[in-house]
Parts: C-alpha cells; sequence; structure tokens
C-alpha cells in the first residue's frame, strides 16, 4: 500500500518461522509496441523468511530498465529532519493540546509499548500515530530492510539499473502533514484503537498479499479507511490518479519499467490498475 508507516501495517506477516515460506504476490503488466510497465503491489516490512522475489516477478525485474518505487528514501539523518521540520512546526497543534481523554489513551498506548507517557508530546498527531504504529511492527522484530522497496532497491543498485520515485519524502510525508486537524485526530484515534489488533491484522493482510488476493487486500483497505475520507481521498484516491497519469505518459517512451507501489494502490475500483483500464490501456495479470 503506502510508504507511509501507519498504513504499511496492514501488509505485514505477524509470526517469522524458521524455514522459509513461498510467496506468489500479484504483478501486472502494461505494453503496447515499444514499452512495458510492470507493475507490483509491495509490502514495506517484512520478515525474513518469506520468499517472493523469484519466479515472474525476478523475471520482469531482470528485463526492467529502470526501477519506479513510491520514493527513493533519503538518508536516515535526512528523513528525520523532515519529520522534525514538518511534525514538530512550531505554532503547530500537538499532541500536547489534545483533549484529557484522548491523551489518556494515549498515554496508556505509550505505557503498553514501555515508554513515557509523554513521549510523543511535542509531535503533531500525525506524526504521533505513525510513530505509534511502528512500535508493534518493531516488537516483532519487523525490519524494513527485510521489505520490498529494500530488496528491489539493493538489486537495481547492483544490476545498474536506475531507480526513481514517483514522489519525494517532502511530498509523501507532506501529505500527512496538510491533513485537517479532525483528520490528524481521527487517525491518532484509530491508531491508539488499532494496536491490540496490529497481529491478527497484519497476519490477515500479508496471507493475501502472499496469495496475490488482491480483492482482499482492497477490501481490508476500504475498511481501514472508511471512517476517514480525508485520509483516503489524499493518501489513496489523489496519489493513484497522479501515478495513473505518470503511467500512461510513461508508455509514450519506449524501454521496460518496473513500477513497485504500495499493494493497496493496485487494488479495488479506484486503484491505479482501474484507472488505467478505464483510460483504454489494456492491463494483463501476469502472476
Amino acid at each position: 500500500m503506502f510508504r507511509a508507516f501507519l498504513l504499511a501495517a496492514l501488509f505485514l506477516l505477524g509470526s517469522c518461522g524458521a524455514a522459509p515460506r513461498e510467496a506468489k504476490p500479484a504483478l501486472w503488466a502494461v505494453r503496447d509496441g515499444d514499452t512495458t510497465v510492470y507493475l507490483f503491489g509491495s509490502v514495506h516490512l517484512l520478515p525474513p523468511d518469506l520468499r517472493w522475489f523469484q519466479g515472474r516477478i525476478r523475471t520482469a525485474f531482470e528485463a526492467s530498465d529502470t526501477l519506479v518505487l513510491e520514493l527513493v528514501m533519503p538518508p536516515d539523518a535526512e528523513t528525520q529532519a523532515l519529520l522534525d521540520r514538518l511534525g514538530r512546526t512550531p505554532g503547530d497543534a500537538t499532541v500536547a493540546a489534545l483533549p484529557a481523554p484522548d491523551h489518556a489513551r494515549l498515554e496508556g498506548a505509550l505505557r503498553e509499548a514501555g515508554l513515557a507517557p509523554s513521549a510523543l508530546d511535542r509531535d503533531e498527531p500525525w506524526l504521533a500515530a505513525l510513530t505509534l504504529s511502528l512500535l508493534p511492527l518493531r516488537n516483532l522484530g519487523y525490519d524494513d530492510a527485510k521489505g520490498v522497496e529494500q530488496v528491489l532497491r539493493a538489486a537495481a543498485t547492483k544490476a545498474g539499473k536506475q531507480v526513481a520515485g514517483l514522489e519525494t519524502a517532502d511530498q509523501q510525508f507532506g501529505y500527512f502533514d496538510h491533513l485537517s486537524a479532525a483528520a490528524q485526530r481521527r487517525l491518532l484515534d484509530d491508531t491508539v484503537e488499532g494496536l491490540p489488533k496490529t497481529g491478527a491484522t497484519i497476519d490477515a493482510a500479508v496471507a493475501a498479499w502472499s496469495k496475490g488476493d488482491a480483492d482482499a487486500l482492497a477490501a481490508r483497505l476500504n475498511a481501514d479507511l472508511a471512517g476517514n475520507p480525508e485520509l483516503r481521498d489524499t493518501l489513496l484516491l489523489r496519489r493513484n490518479r497522479a501515478w495513473a497519469d505518470w503511467i500512461r505518459s510513461r508508455m509514450r517512451t519506449p524501454g521496460t519499467v518496473f513500477v513497485a507501489v504500495g499493494a493497496g494502490h493496485l487494488a479495488g475500483d479506484a486503484s491505479v490498475l482501474a484507472l488505467l483500464s478505464r483510460a483504454g490501456l489494456t492491463v494483463e495479470r501476469l502472476q
């Protein structure tokens, strides 16, 4: 789905066994006479025992001249500086200003995670939500070094392929920063409420991803975003339209491109794939 860490939680697996497990996530292609764009739904963090970079996915990747990701993440220090600038802007409302009942719920979640109740008080609600959403994932042993983007980027660099991003980190975190105060508070509330169910949510989502079940992923994503229409429009619908337009434009240039974006963007009636089909392009499922 999204590179944004909160919604990345929809595409993780909840248990790590010792023996490697096979996964066959979905892969599509859009082609014309001299251009091929492969479309692969990524998972931003994965356990090390899930094998997916093989078969048709590997073949499509190796045939591609360019790898295109949602964004090419900058170094950690640069990312942290960006989050500090956007998520702790002087004068913007912070977690410390939340109504007492909401802050009390957040304090309880932080205590559960072994953190001080005031640990996120300097953060704007959207940044607190992203940080909080990572805590159970880290505790479950997940690392984005095992995620799809990191694996693909390392393979592309080794093979000398060009690597490009559809967005910048400033743009992507800026989507959250520009949410209304109400949407940010709802995002944080939903994050706190969902923490106890993280393991079960991750299990179901990655099981669907591993089987290439785009319909199940779409249903889960729609359910997750149903209560926050502004978030859905900002993080899903607008970006789907922009990326579909980019792909349509890229089809005018000869070559082969492997595009990997969050799996939620390739699932459902409003997905990038649906938009491309409605624009008259033929989308072929390969796996």
